[in-house]
């Protein structure tokens, strides 16, 4: 009997630009795919902490650097993203958020969030696409975003509409690019245990709600979605484009 191969989730000899790498998911994407053999370049606004990452992977023999980043700035990106070369991965964790009553919205709130979840994530990953294509490679282009981009959520009405637009233009380019080998989606994680989640623990409604929806009966940790980061930038997920990798705990089971 001929057996299959088994896929492979090696990423040695790739390339891969992290973003929002200074800490939580972004930060333990880059730890990810640097042990499975990418050599990776961390991006985020401060530079300080990625130069500690970057240290750290370099202490366990990876290849890393960093460099300062601001998404929103589409000027500046695209003119960095030229200078230090193309990419054959692409992580944008880079996010922010403003969470309030839709009623209390706040224009520069709503401003905010769409210039880096939605406007910044947008032109990132065409600017990494076009690098691809100008090379004739094939790639992973990956965004981060959430269980929030699949259902509606308290407080959250700016921040879902942000991320049901990268749903949206993460199908959209997978569909454009798919002829060219370029596979484009997204990683929507549920409440993860990061500093940023750490506002929505200390109200205790708040709490309670996140506990009462996540089946799995936990919140996530980063590890759960360095996982879903490192299938999704491999040849193991060859044949996956233009879809969410849901690590919700079950919360859009419902």
């Amino acid at each position: 009997m001929q057996l299959p191969e088994s896929p492979s989730f090696s990423l040695v000899g790739k390339r891969a630009l992290i973003t929002g790498a200074s800490s939580g998911i972004g930060l333990a994407s880059a730890v990810a795919l640097a042990r499975a053999g990418a050599d990776v370049v961390v991006a985020a606004r401060r530079l300080d902490r990625l130069t500690d990452l970057v240290a750290s992977l370099q202490e366990e023999g990876l290849k890393a650097s960093a460099m300062a980043l601001d998404i929103s700035d589409l000027e500046t990106t695209r003119d960095q993203i030229k200078q230090v070369g193309s990419f054959d991965i692409l992580v944008n964790s880079a996010g922010t958020a403003k969470h309030s009553p839709a009623l209390e919205t706040q224009v520069a709130d709503y401003d905010q969030v769409m210039d880096i979840n939605v406007r910044g994530a947008y032109f990132l990953t065409r600017e990494v696409a076009k690098g691809l294509i100008k090379r004739g490679k094939t790639g992973s282009l990956i965004n981060i975003s959430s269980q929030m981009a699949h259902v509606g959520g308290i407080d959250r009405a700016v921040y879902c509409a942000s991320k049901f637009a990268v749903e949206g233009f993460t199908k959209a380019m997978a569909i454009e690019w798919g002829s060219q080998g370029i596979r484009v989606n997204t990683v929507c994680p549920t409440f993860v245990n990061t500093e940023l989640a750490k506002q929505t623990f200390s109200n205790p409604e708040r709490k309670a709600w996140v506990e009462e929806k996540i089946k799995l009966g936990r919140i996530a940790e980063v590890q759960d979605i360095m996982a879903a980061v490192m299938y999704l930038a491999s040849d193991a997920s060859s044949m996956v484009t233009g879809t969410s990798l849901l690590v919700d705990g079950g919360w859009t089971a419902d």
